[in-house]
């Protein structure tokens, strides 16, 4: 790869790529890949061949150099980039042009069995990922479509499969737990069933469903409502407690408390989703105030910018918080007049 400043035919950048096809797939169908970082940084790029040239506002040209040059570095190591993988490599760049693409997209955490490769897509997911390696117990908060769960999910199952562990278990609060649930039709399993929904969909994801089936038949991977994790003494385990910021404090405590010898639990959760009755706290933000500090025990923070969904899922997350802060400001206007 070579790269040539203010050529007497062109001012600007060119980037020229040695390999034709790596090119090519970088560029993306009709040049689609660099027509989306264009898009994104406003600047202009065409292309001619294996040959990239770029003009623009100076700092968001060189930006655009960066990411092409980090792309074509991931597809060298065979790793396949896909339009979302454009998203996400304009915003690690945008945010901190000295990150490294490879550090943290070549960190493979599994491969599902439709052959997909499950690695992180922000510093803050890889950050995640290396605090569950190196920690027994791991709060992953932050919005929805950040990976907390998918992420845990995933780390449990390679886990697994490595022999690291002998069984996963997931465990998630039915929030209408008590009267409310009784009005639902069916029996037990059926009636908590659409709140653990979600643990069932990542499972899928990750393995077939002859697989998931067999495991959970022979209690091996277990999805079972917070309440059934009373008692109990999970040894050799991985175990996921998802939105945890339905939790009440002496929940929380439970489920912490039901860690054996040579078990991992990660609790996962978005504290500005909390659907507990009126008066009661949650569990989730009381571990910040008590936990944070000991040794083994780790919290990762994830922001909007860390949001691996449709692009439009960050927009929203954004307009909520815009509202959010407008009506703070206005709370704060009123008590003060």
């Amino acid at each position: 790869m070579t790269r040539a400043n203010d050529h007497s035919d062109y001012k600007g950048t060119k980037l020229t790529f040695q390999n034709l096809e790596l090119s090519r797939q970088l560029f993306g169908e009709h040049n689609n890949h660099l027509q989306q970082i264009a898009r994104s940084l406003k600047v202009d790029i065409n292309a001619r061949g294996n040959t990239v040239m770029i003009a623009g506002d100076q700092l968001a040209s060189s930006l655009a150099e960066k990411i092409l040059k980090q792309l074509y570095g991931l597809l060298k190591a065979k790793y396949p980039v896909y339009p979302p993988d454009i998203d996400y490599a304009i915003r690690l760049l945008s945010k901190d042009d000295t990150a490294q693409l490879k550090d943290i997209f070549l960190d493979t955490v599994f491969v599902t069995a439709k052959k997909r490769i499950i690695t992180p897509k922000s510093r803050s997911q890889k950050d995640y990922i290396d605090a569950m390696r190196n920690n027994d117990i791991v709060f992953g908060v932050g919005p929805a479509g950040t990976g907390k769960t998918y992420l845990a999910m995933a780390m449990a199952v390679s886990a697994l499969t490595k022999g690291e562990v002998n069984r996963i278990v997931l465990a998630r609060p039915a929030v209408e737990a008590g009267e409310a649930l009784g009005f639902l039709p069916g029996d037990l399993a059926e009636k908590v069933d659409p709140y653990l929904r979600p643990l069932y969909d990542a499972l899928h994801d990750m393995m077939r469903y002859e697989k998931v089936s067999g495991l959970m038949n022979q209690g091996i991977i277990e999805v079972a409502p917070l309440a059934f994790m009373r008692g109990r003494t999970l040894n050799d385990s991985f175990i996921i407690l998802d939105e945890a910021q339905n939790t009440t404090s002496e929940q929380m405590k439970m489920f912490l408390t039901r860690m054996g010898f040579s078990s991992k639990a990660v609790i996962t959760g978005d504290i500005t989703q909390i659907d507990l009755p009126s008066g009661k706290k949650s569990g989730l933000i009381e571990t910040k105030k008590i936990l944070m500090g000991i040794k083994g025990i780790e919290f990762v923070l994830f922001s909007k910018t860390d949001v691996v969904r449709h692009r439009l899922v960050q927009d929203i997350i954004k307009a909520y918080e815009d509202l959010e802060e407008s009506k703070n400001k206005k709370t704060d206007s009123d008590f003060q007049s």
